[in-house]
């Protein structure tokens, strides 16, 4: 994906497919975060600090984007939620105090050297 670091806001189904059409190319990474809880403001602070585009889902504000990641990859609700897709696929994710740059670097370096 060809977008400078920092937070991308999915505000919509068409704005996250636009973002997931990149898992093609690289992984992507989205974050589903809640404006309401200090954990998540916690991940949200930890995610600022990667080097990459990162997805934002605010579940206030999107819930529709939100229900549709369930939906489409089969996972259970959560915030804070980092979820890294390839292809399409659901290859990582993690929650709460689970969510750490250092955990998502060391994730997206695994699943790059899958390829």
């Amino acid at each position: 994906m060809k977008e400078k670091s920092g937070f991308v806001e999915l505000k919509d189904v068409e704005s996250l497919n636009r973002f997931l059409d990149g898992s093609a190319e690289e992984p992507v990474v989205l974050l589903k975060h809640s404006n309401s809880c200090g954990i998540s403001s916690r991940a949200y602070r930890e995610m600022a600090q990667l080097k990459r585009p990162v997805g934002l889902v605010t579940v206030q504000k999107a819930r529709d984007v939100s229900n549709e990641i369930e939906r489409r990859f089969g996972l259970a609700h959560e915030t804070p939620q980092v979820v890294i897709v390839r292809g399409g696929k659901v290859v990582w994710n993690a929650s709460h105090s689970r969510v750490s740059a250092h955990a998502i670097e060391e994730a997206l370096k695994a699943v790059s050297a899958k390829q």
